[in-house]
């Protein structure tokens, strides 16, 4: 049995019956997403058990719980395009890392492919009616009212600040729903690490990007960030203030205020940093 036998096995075993997009909308109901909600989503397809459909089915049950009155925002983050000197899991040797600086693609919003953000994102950016932002490690895609205001200027020196997707969302009192997923993939905490009064260095950036139709190497400065203590911090969250949690196909579901996750993160982060 390979990897992917064994992974559709235990989808199928973590449910009595499969997940449809009708199952999956009636339980984001009932956790709480509505019509015209403004929702970021971090996801586990192999949290949620089998599904008919994968993460397709999972990204229309998402869509048809919001509805086009509302916002949908996924993270379509690529770490490929993170310094490859800095590589780590793995690493690559360090006589190609020229070369990989070199010859890597531009990123392209339309085309590139998300890394280490999931099934989900990776399907949803595929959409044609869905935005993303134009920032080469830590864009956002979005569909919905309010897509074309989230995703747009995204500042490379301000990923995940508050020039950022995460920034507008918050201006606009958006959700945040962990789908599967623990805190320690919540951007929303990033967001916080801006705003706090903790000590932070901003650090070196570079990458390739499509400019006036050509590749070029832009250069920039970002907050160096981190999500060692995120677990912790939204372990308090949920102890102090608390999110509405539930079930959705098999998996444990978080949904909360966006607000009230940033602004107690930026005071657990002034107290615990």
């Amino acid at each position: 049995m390979n990897d992917g036998d064994a992974g559709e096995r235990a989808a199928i075993e973590r449910v009595d019956e499969p997940n449809t997009v009708a199952s999956l909308t009636a339980d984001l109901r009932d956790l709480g997403v509505e019509p015209g909600d403004a929702v970021l989503v971090h996801s586990s397809l192999s949290a949620l058990g089998w599904t008919a459909g994968g993460p397709q089915a999972v990204v229309d049950a998402l869509r048809a719980a919001v509805t086009e009155s509302g916002t949908l925002v996924l993270p379509t983050h690529t770490g490929q395009y993170t310094d490859p000197a800095d590589w780590s899991s793995p690493p690559v040797p360090e006589s190609w890392v020229g070369t990989i600086r070199e010859s890597m693609p531009p990123f392209r919003p339309a085309v590139t492919p998300t890394r280490g953000v999931g099934a989900v994102p990776e399907c949803f950016r595929t959409y044609p009616d869905v935005v993303r932002s134009d920032h080469p490690t830590v864009s956002f895609a979005a569909w919905g009212a309010m897509a074309d205001e989230v995703v747009a200027d995204h500042p490379f020196d301000d990923g995940l600040g508050d020039g950022s997707p995460l920034a507008r969302l918050y201006e606009r009192d958006a959700d945040v729903l962990l789908l599967g997923v623990d805190h320690d993939v919540n951007t929303s905490f990033h967001l916080a690490e801006y705003r706090a009064d903790v000590p932070a260095e901003r650090v070196a950036r570079s990458a390739p990007v499509v400019r006036d139709g050509r590749r070029v190497r832009v250069e920039y400065e970002e907050l160096e960030k981190s999500a060692d203590d995120f677990e912790d911090l939204g372990a308090d969250f949920e102890r102090e203030v608390g999110p509405t949690t539930g079930q959705v196909g098999a998996a444990t579901a978080r949904l909360a205020s966006q607000r009230a996750l940033v602004d107690f993160a930026v005071d657990w982060l002034g107290a615990n940093r």
